[in-house]
């Protein structure tokens, strides 16, 4: 072997030395680190890659839907004060919301604020001309303020919108109870009867009424 035979032999040998040196000691170059989610609705890929999401997030409810829900949930908690805070706010929300307006009516006749009660139903009838529950709720609130001719009206065009609706009928015979009309407030107690046999305040009142016929 020639001197510089020599000499490459001993360059290819260290340069292997120092490459299985590093090979076996794990000192070399490595890949980049794969993302892994850390939470269940993580994403990989997001707006940028969509065909690479893996998981989905959770749907959301509906700002409106959750005020609704704040509501309906302080109002069986007895606080009626969160609940129309809720109310209030769902109202910027969606000013045109029925079920917003019902509640908010509901509401105000617990505090027996008839004119604000009435409001709210008003606004229901700009909205659905045809809502039976808001002429039957009005009529209530007429009769209550003693305008009974208004009371009367409103609680027919209830009927006429739900004939088949129970409740329309018993309100409207309460009303005509209270006005000293008997036999109607009777012959109405017993269309609701008609209507749902479970309604119990109606029976009381058809046995009351009918005891006092001739």
């Amino acid at each position: 072997m020639s001197f510089f035979q020599l000499i490459l032999f001993l360059v290819a040998f260290v340069i292997f030395y120092i490459f299985f040196k590093k090979l076996f000691a794990g000192d070399y170059p490595k890949r980049g680190i794969d993302f892994e989610a850390t939470l269940p609705d993580e994403q990989i890929g997001g707006v940028s890659s969509p065909d690479k999401i893996f998981s989905k997030p959770k749907l959301n409810l509906s700002r409106l839907d959750e005020l609704l829900a704040i509501a309906d949930e302080s109002v069986a908690k007895g606080d009626f004060l969160e609940a129309k805070k809720a109310l209030q706010s769902a109202l910027i929300v969606d000013s045109k919301n029925i079920g917003v307006q019902q509640r908010l009516g509901y509401l105000s006749l617990q505090d027996n604020n008839l004119e604000e009660a009435k409001k709210y139903y008003e606004n229901i009838l700009t909205i659905d001309k045809d809502n039976d529950l808001a002429y039957s709720t009005l009529a209530n609130i007429y009769h209550k303020q003693n305008e009974n001719d208004k009371a009367i009206t409103y609680h027919e065009k209830a009927i006429s919108l739900d004939p088949r609706y129970a409740p329309n009928y018993f309100n409207y015979a309460n009303t005509l109870y209270d006005l000293g009309r008997n036999e109607d407030a009777l012959n109405n107690y017993k269309k609701t009867l008609d209507l749902d046999n479970s309604l119990d305040d109606a029976k009381v009142m058809i046995d009351k009424l009918s005891s006092k016929e001739p």
